[in-house]
């Protein structure tokens, strides 16, 4: 049976993607390291603060972890939170697995301990960094009900790979947020067509920000995974060069579309309203062919 990503949560993605036996979490439940900023405040806390983190195999290799938990206040980094995402990633570098791998699900940083969650985020970027440094690729998958929002958005970006699927979103601000800011006139949170094609798997992949897209299944995250170890990391001058240039080249290219579609056009998209119809083979192909002409 084919087991949905989307639907999961953090501990049975975990189950899903490991080798059978391989899983141990580092500071788990059992340990009760809760945030003390949430007890202050009278909040309901987690016994693992949001987030699992340890090590474990995939396809015979060794991986380092963390999963967010998205059923806990939405997977919002808070100081515990940050900290056991930033002490995973430092071992990694004294220690070197194959990979690391991030399963992103989260809506930003917690209202109720903002200072030192934004201090987590800004640790778990340098620590990232620093990883692929030592010669260990990160590799981040966002396929959740929360999306990948706030500092870790811009964290994930600072990794090796991004694995996404088309229920998957990522960015900085969230649609209620934008919302909240600009006004309903200018972005409806509760269209659910202009968030996806905004913020969507399917629009993060055609504008290059994800190497992979995947269906919203755990085997196929699994199979991505194994593929992105496989590839290594590329933590050259010239990627980065590549990098800055495909930014500068998109906001002279798309700097005057108002809509997911107007870019989409622009890319060669005849119909654009078709892509959302399209199943996962169908859109990666139909993207290559399209990238293929663009060069």
């Amino acid at each position: 049976m084919t087991r949905s990503y989307y639907e999961s949560s953090a501990r049975a993605r975990i189950a899903g993607l490991l080798d059978e036996g391989s899983f141990h979490e580092w500071l788990p439940a059992a340990d009760r390291l809760t945030s003390p900023h949430l007890a202050a405040l009278e909040q309901p806390a987690a016994f693992d603060d949001g987030v699992i983190v340890g090590r474990g195999g995939i396809a015979g290799k060794q991986i380092f972890f963390a999963a967010q938990e998205g059923g806990f206040m939405g997977g919002a980094v808070g100081e515990v939170h940050g900290a056991k995402i930033v002490g995973m990633l430092e071992r990694a570098v004294c220690d070197h697995p194959a990979a690391v791998l991030l399963l992103l699900e989260t809506g930003g940083v917690r209202l109720q301990e903002a200072n030192a969650g934004l201090i987590a985020v800004s640790e778990v970027m340098r620590a990232i960094l620093s990883a692929r440094a030592a010669g260990v690729p990160v590799i981040v998958a966002i396929g959740g009900q929360y999306g990948c929002f706030g500092g870790m958005g811009i964290a994930s970006r600072c990794a090796s790979a991004i694995i996404i699927s088309e229920e998957g979103r990522l960015g900085l601000s969230g649609p209620e947020v934008i919302e909240t800011v600009r006004g309903v006139e200018e972005y409806d949170s509760r269209d659910r067509a202009l968030v996806w094609r905004t913020v969507g798997g399917k629009h993060r992949y055609l504008l290059g920000e994800c190497d992979t897209i995947v269906p919203d299944s755990v085997e196929a995250f699994r199979h991505a995974i194994t593929a992105s170890i496989d590839n290594g990391d590329d933590w050259s001058l010239a990627a980065l060069e590549r990098e800055h240039q495909m930014l500068a080249e998109r906001v002279q290219r798309f700097g005057a579309c108002k809509d997911g579609r107007d870019i989409w056009r622009e890319l060669g998209w005849a119909d654009p309203d078709a892509i959302a119809m399209l199943d996962n083979d169908e859109f990666i192909a139909a993207a290559q062919g399209r990238r293929a002409k663009d060069k």
